[in-house]
């Protein structure tokens, strides 16, 4: 009869072994990377009162990260281009694993779990084929790559989990970019970018496009409802002055629409940083680092509330609760959308929050 070490050595080995989960992490409700005043970037679980609740060193600076949905376990992505992705418990501060891009691959600085938590899928770039990729992660065999398929576009940035644990939503971006020549870009002529829906065996699902006058509108972040509705943010790509408005929002089945003004989109300098959108779709927020503003619009699509804040990028509605929606700012800020609460780290936080 096999002992409980080696029975539990067997678990390890296949990754089913019961692991530390949020709480033993000190209960964090979002994450954020940041930078110390000593250089070192890190990655930080902050609980419901603003506070730190762990800090886990990185080798770079980070853009976003992914959390398992039971144990303490998160994904740091390093910022576009990057080729790296570290696995790190955030109870011990341990590597569990460091995920390295193919040859001819970089990361986009996002990714998302299944429901189960058994799959990590990553947005990444084949620069040599000027594609978007997506690729597949085998969590239980130590985030071993299982395999890859197109995203349906260019420059695939942040990717959601549907609320039916089984499907994705991928923000094709449609700027094309290739490793050598770093973060320019390439095709702002011929940008499409659109919004996918994928399975978890990389089957396109549907797809949706912006009309053709708003082909400089590059799709970039995403929140997702409960009932599934997508908001999602863009960076117009022509003149700030002649800025779209830059929020949209879609339900699969039916087309995209924006919602603001166009002096909304200048009022954001032409840039979406961040978007979020409480759980029942009420409302939805997004940032604009350049613009120094952060602003929140009900489904209708008018405006309900702008907050002019340097720097801001930053942006969660809380998974459980009804606090509404936190921000975070390049000066180390940490703040509800009404002001209500404030705390300051000494901490330059990047561009995500990501609700736990």
């Amino acid at each position: 009869m096999t002992d409980r070490r080696g029975f539990l050595a067997g678990l390890l080995a296949t990754g089913v072994a019961p692991r530390a989960g949020w709480a033993e992490a000190g209960q964090p409700v979002v994450l954020a990377a940041g930078m110390r005043p000593d250089g070192v970037y890190v990655l930080c679980g902050l609980g419901r009162d603003g506070g730190l609740r762990f800090t886990v060193p990185l080798p770079a600076r980070g853009h976003a990260a992914a959390a398992h949905p039971e144990r303490a376990e998160a994904v740091a992505f390093a910022r576009r281009p990057g080729r790296f992705a570290l696995i790190l418990d955030c109870v011990s501060g341990a590597e569990r694993a460091r995920l390295q891009a193919p040859a001819g691959r970089h990361f986009y600085g996002h990714g998302a779990f299944s429901g189960d938590g058994r799959i990590l899928v990553t947005t990444e770039n084949d620069y040599e084929g000027a594609r978007g990729v997506l690729g597949f992660w085998d969590v239980t065999r130590g985030y071993r790559r299982m395999g890859e398929v197109g995203s349906g576009g260019v420059g695939p940035h942040e990717i959601r989990l549907m609320p039916d644990g089984q499907s994705l939503v991928v923000a094709n971006g449609g700027i094309e970019t290739h490793l050598e020549t770093g973060r320019a870009k390439l095709n702002l002529g011929e940008m499409r970018p659109n919004l996918s829906y994928v399975d978890l065996d990389g089957m396109m699902l549907e797809q949706v496009a912006l009309a053709p006058d708003l082909h400089q509108n590059s799709i970039r972040h995403l929140a997702v409802a409960r009932d599934g509705t997508v908001a999602f943010a863009m960076q117009w790509q022509g003149d700030i002055y002649d800025s779209p408005p830059l929020v949209g929002m879609h339900q699969r089945g039916s087309a995209a629409r924006l919602i603001g003004t166009e002096a909304d989109g200048a009022d954001m300098q032409g840039y979406g940083g961040s978007v979020a959108v409480l759980a029942d779709g009420a409302q939805v927020a997004v940032t604009s680092p350049k613009g120094g503003v952060a602003r929140v619009y009900g489904a209708s699509g008018r405006l309900e509330a702008r907050v002019a804040l340097a720097d801001v990028c930053g942006v969660a509605a809380l998974r459980h609760g009804s606090e509404g929606f936190w921000l975070t700012t390049g000066d180390g800020l940490v703040t509800d959308m009404g002001a209500s609460w404030q705390m300051r780290h000494p901490m330059r936080w990047d561009n995500h929050l990501v609700a736990l």
